[in-house]
């Protein structure tokens, strides 16, 4: 059988950077081409970035990516490249409908497409077919679909492309690769993570690869886009489900594989010719670049990464976010409030992995209520880290506030996160740091923080990251740091410690909040799986329970929307995956006389990550010993100011560590 070896680059390229995406395309084509690589795929969108948004609506934007196509391929000739096929994903358009208005037709008519450039010049283009309008993905907005699929001949084998979504839906181009008779389905993505992802991506690979008949590689970018992390995790598969070659996860580099596949048998145009055909209703274009099969060689074996555990790829995914957030917003450092807690540490030990202990800022802003030991775990961990360290007490501030304006309760306890939060604005105003508000999944969810005090930053690195996750994080990073012989990052009194914000005498999370690995199976299955408090009450938790925590999460929602932007790690994030209107009557609330016997049970789902069963609904009781923590401006509770009439309970903040991860 003919021969070939591919290379799959899992770049990490900026939106609308053209100039420098083009420039990664080149540098890693000739870095492929040095290892004798005959083809190399880049990620959907290579060009633009992904995903673009609103920009593929401007005609200016379509433009310019268009045009930058058509000079890399001159370059990559002009480079001594031209005998090496490059895929790369970019932002096209339907040019037959691209001024003619139509009422739900995207402006311009933008397509999301890839091309095969060889020799100088652009030799084949193709759209995407199927385009998500789910989750975080808009693409129904902003792109019209493609309509045929395209099969490139090279040195005898016949490679069919798709573009990410097309794989994953049923219908389309990839259905009838079979048909087409293609050696090699190249598909090329710009796919986010979220958490077990991989091992679905797996599982769909090796049975589209099974479905068509054809060995299957498919290349996938990484880095950081706003809130999405690309975790790469490319991979080529045979027909049988071998694994042939993965890639690492959340590092760049070129996947090069030799493979082995069957002759194209099917007739097609010369070099440099195009063909159109239709098979089972669908059209097929066909290009020619070479006909003639390579001289036999040696092959090497692909290379398979170690895949990461679930809480390492977590873990790189939130370094990954933050670090590409801040490089490619140009910033040069960020800082933190560290008040001594498991957030503020866990979001500092981050940033240090992230970007380098001498461009993390750590400030401790004690109260007249912070603790001592709070105080001194702040200290602790800026020793561990090596990050840059200051004291500023905000009492003298609060005290001057107080005597101008008079305030009392709620509102004296909030005053203090919102000097805090002014102190990091200003220090990032005066030096140039970003900040970052360090609140967890758990208290967004529920309002469990102050607005304008620790919800300000402008990135928030475990904003997906519900509270038990915290600890379990917060407990790996330390262990792996013991495996390399290092110094644990996180101080374990942060880690043990019941969780307070601080705000007044004796404060517990646990005054407001049910225990936490109960709290998040609740959000979960309601956040994440859409349960109502019926279906919640038949799953066995508490009626009061479950109308309370509802009633906190639907009043949030005003603050939620004001919150920094933060990576995505779980399946719906509160951002783009998760949508619901600030201003609402609808509050969920049982079926009336239905109890978790009577309530329907046939689709109620498995527990969430947090807790195997439900836990009892009265908080679990603190220990004596313990002392609270001094949350400082991040985790600042904050009296729950919802728009509408009624003003629920307050929201508290971490109880003791959970259990150890199941």
């Amino acid at each position: 059988m003919p021969q070939i070896r591919i290379a799959l680059a899992q770049v990490n390229p900026t939106v609308g950077a053209l100039e420098a995406n083009a420039d990664l395309v080149v540098r890693m084509t000739k870095h492929a081409a040095a290892q004798h690589a005959h083809l190399v795929a880049f990620p959907e969108m290579m060009l633009t970035g992904y995903p673009v948004e609103d920009l593929a609506l401007r005609t200016s934007f379509v433009d310019a990516s268009r045009a930058a196509l058509e000079k890399l391929a001159v370059r990559l000739d002009a480079e001594g490249l031209g005998a090496t096929a490059v895929v790369v994903g970019y932002l096209g358009r339907d040019d037959a409908t691209a001024h003619q208005y139509q009422l739900g037709r995207p402006k311009g008519s933008p397509q999301n497409a890839v091309a095969v450039l060889y020799g100088g010049r652009v030799v084949a283009r193709q759209a995407k077919y199927h385009l998500p309008n789910y989750g975080v993905f808009d693409e129904a907005r902003y792109f019209v679909p493609g309509d045929h699929l395209g099969v490139f001949r090279l040195h005898g084998i016949d490679i069919a492309l798709a573009i990410c979504e097309d794989l994953w839906q049923d219908g389309g181009p990839v259905s009838v690769a079979r048909e087409a008779r293609a050696g090699l389905l190249l598909v090329v993505n710009g796919s986010p993570y979220e958490r077990n992802k991989d091992d679905t991506r797996l599982d769909l690979a090796r049975r589209r690869a099974a479905d068509s008949h054809a060995t299957l590689a498919y290349v996938n970018m990484v880095g950081g886009q706003d809130e999405l992390v690309f975790d790469g995790d490319s991979l080529v598969v045979r027909p049988d489900g071998e694994v042939l070659a993965r890639a690492p996860q959340f590092e760049e580099g070129c996947l090069v594989v030799d493979l082995q596949l069957p002759e194209a048998v099917a007739p097609a145009p010369g070099p440099w010719g195009m063909t159109q055909e239709r098979i089972a209703g669908f059209a097929v274009h066909r290009t020619t670049l070479t006909t003639a099969p390579l001289p036999a060689y040696t092959p090497d074996p692909g290379a398979l990464a170690p895949r990461l555990s679930d809480l390492a790829e977590v873990y790189a995914a939130l370094v990954t976010g933050l670090r590409d957030y801040v490089r490619k917003n140009g910033f040069s450092s960020v800082v933190i409030a560290l008040s001594g807690g498991i957030d503020s540490a866990l979001v500092a030990a981050v940033a240090v992995d992230a970007l380098g202990a001498e461009h993390v800022y750590g400030v401790s802003m004690p109260s007249r209520y912070s603790s001592e030991h709070s105080k001194s775990d702040a200290q602790d961990l800026a020793e561990r880290t090596g990050l840059r360290f200051r004291t500023i007490p905000i009492e003298p501030m609060v005290r001057a506030f107080l005597d101008n304006v008079e305030l009392t309760g709620l509102a004296e306890e909030n005053l203090q996160a919102r000097v805090r939060g002014m102190t990091l604005m200003g220090l990032s105003n005066q030096e140039g740091h970003l900040v970052l508000a360090t609140g967890n999944k758990t208290e967004l969810a529920v309002g469990y923080s102050t607005i304008y005090g620790d919800a300000v930053g402008g990135y928030a690195p475990i904003k997906d990251v519900p509270k038990t996750l915290t600890w379990e994080l917060a407990r790996w990073r330390n262990a792996a740091a013991v495996e390399r012989g290092e110094t644990p990052p996180i101080p374990q009194g942060s880690i043990d410690k019941p969780p307070s914000a601080e705000l007044r005498p004796g404060q517990l999370d646990s005054d407001s909040l049910p225990d936490y690995p109960l709290l998040d199976d609740v959000l979960y299955r309601h956040l994440e799986q859409d349960l109502g408090a019926t279906e919640l009450q038949a799953a066995g938790f508490d009626a009061d329970l479950v109308a309370k925590v509802l009633r906190m999460v639907d009043t949030a929602e005003y603050k939620r929307r004001q919150y920094p932007p933060g990576p995505k790690i779980t399946m719906r994030n509160f951002g783009r995956d998760r949508r619901v209107p600030i201003t609402s009557a609808w509050r969920e609330a049982a079926r009336e006389g239905s109890t978790p016997a009577d309530a329907p049970k046939a689709d109620i789902p498995e527990a969430g990550p947090a807790a195997s069963e439900p836990a009892p609904v009265e908080p679990a009781p603190v220990e004596p010993q313990a002392q609270p923590s001094d949350e400082t401006a991040e985790q600042q509770a904050d009296a729950v100011e919802p728009p509408a009439a009624e003003t629920p309970e307050r929201a508290g903040r971490e109880l003791p560590p959970p259990p150890p991860p199941h």
